[in-house]
């Protein structure tokens, strides 16, 4: 399979573009944003676990990377709430389960090979920083090569300056409606804008989003 398989394209799916596919899992459902591969895949995907589902233990062999957006998911290792970020590096096996059911944005087979960092992130309970500019703060959670990944949090009323992508971005919109001249993104969003894109992102309610940039110079 390959979906939105093409990196030097912009993509946006909104909430509205959504079509749940059943998983090899009883009651997982997925939402695929981009994939290259069958069942084993370079995959970005929602993935939503009903209350009591599980999936069977499996490896990582090109890592797992996922935030928990609601619910509460968990695995031999514990149980992590809405905001919880997690990185499981090349090789890693789990068996993961949800008793209350969650949601969670993954990402599958995207590691390099060298990135072995194991995180395990509590960004609600974590401290924010002052972004560049005014009611913009940043929560770094990762930082690998060019690949940079954070939290991005905008007051009400923030904008930011026109600016290039090296390497590209990936959003995704967890709270609040994020936009910039191309478009208006609620909450459940999900954008891909290539290597050398340009835009300028605003917020007139407010927003907290997911970014990664510079890891889309090579793909495609």
């Amino acid at each position: 399979m390959r979906l939105n398989a093409d990196f030097t394209k912009r993509v946006v799916i909104r909430p509205e573009d959504y079509h749940w596919q059943q998983s090899p899992a009883s009651s997982v459902e997925r939402m695929m944003l981009d994939r290259i591969g069958d069942e084993i895949a370079r995959a970005t995907t929602i993935v939503r676990f009903a209350a009591n589902a599980s999936f069977d233990a499996h490896t990582h062999d090109g890592g797992e990377e996922f935030l928990v957006l609601d619910g509460t998911f968990s695995d031999e290792t514990g149980d992590y709430g809405p905001g919880t970020y997690i990185r499981n590096p090349i090789g890693t096996r789990h068996k993961p389960f949800s008793k209350q059911g969650c949601t969670m944005l993954v990402k599958l087979h995207q590691f390099a090979a060298e990135d072995t960092q194991q995180v395990t992130l509590d960004t609600g309970a974590a401290r924010f920083v002052s972004g560049l500019v005014a009611g913009l703060t940043v929560l770094p959670l990762h930082q690998h090569g060019t690949e940079n990944v954070a939290l991005v949090c905008w007051k009400p009323g923030t904008r930011f300056n026109a600016h290039r992508h090296w390497g590209g971005e990936e959003i995704f919109v967890i709270e609040g409606t994020f936009a910039d001249e191309h478009g208006i993104y609620p909450a459940g969003s999900w954008l891909r804008n290539p290597h050398l894109s340009t835009h300028s992102p605003f917020t007139d309610e407010g927003c907290l989003i997911y970014v990664k940039t510079g890891h889309l110079g090579s793909v495609g």
